[in-house]
Parts: C-alpha cells; structure tokens; sequence
C-alpha cells in the first residue's frame, strides 16, 4: 500500500481500491465542485461565503434609531410619542449622515431609515394632533361667546 493524496477526504492516505464504474466521470465531462465547497478538501463552514467578506457591521445607534421610532408611534396617543419622534428624526439624520461618510464600512441603513421615518410621521401626526386641539379650543371659545 502506498501513501497518496485522497481529495474525498482532504488528506494523505493509504490508497485504497475503488470501483472504477462508479468514481468513474463519462468521456468529456469534468466535475465541478459544489457551492460552499472547495475543490479539493473539506467543505467551508456554514454561513461563511465562499469568496470576498460578509456585509459591514451595523452603525451602533441603527437599532436605537429603529426602537425610538416605533415607540414614537406606539405612544403618539399619549402624547410623548411625538417627543421621542423629535429624538429619532435628529438621531436617524445624525447617524444617516454618518453612515453615508462611512463609504460602505458601516452598515444599518435600512434599520436607521425604518426609525428616521418612523419619526417624522410621529412628529408631523403631533403637530397635526396640536393644531386640532387648538382649532377646537378656538371653535368652542367663539361659540360659547356668541
């Protein structure tokens, strides 16, 4: 027995005899390695790409931007909802700007994004709620003066 290079299993060994019909490619045809799998040794871990890097970690404050800007709309009823939307529309706009000077090493747009516009609504639906409340309380003053 003679030791040789064995590429189904990505190491040196002792040769072994194989069944040539079934190892055995038809005339002209080559194989190709599988996706994720290098062409001779063990397969590349799970989640790992086969070539390049993964995406950009996301900016630190994209997830605080994404939560202030729900808990803006969830609460808007009660009326703090449109002060933590103030907090995420000048929050989302800081860390946007900052992603954008990142050139692509920062990721998290579309979490920051969600939350920044999350915020404006919150902030435009309380100045709405205000000028309402006011405009009764201008229509109930001239009505109960006349």
């Amino acid at each position: 027995m003679s030791n040789q290079w064995d590429p189904n299993q990505g190491q040196w060994g002792p040769s072994q005899p194989q069944n040539p019909t079934y190892h055995q490619q038809p005339y002209g045809q080559t194989s190709y390695p599988q996706y994720g799998q290098q062409q001779y040794g063990q397969p590349q871990p799970y989640g790992q790409p086969p070539y390049g890097f993964g995406p950009p970690p996301d900016h630190p404050q994209a997830t605080t931007v994404l939560v202030l800007g729900i808990v803006s709309v969830v609460l808007l009823c009660g009326g703090i909802g449109g002060i933590i939307g103030i907090v995420a529309w000048v929050l989302g706009k800081k860390t946007l700007n900052e992603i954008d000077a990142s050139g692509g090493t920062v990721g998290g747009r579309s979490n920051v994004m969600v939350g920044y516009v999350l915020g404006i609504v919150s902030t435009c639906l309380m100045v709405l709620g205000i000028l309402i409340y006011i405009g009764i309380g201008i229509a109930v003053t001239v009505s109960s003066s006349t």
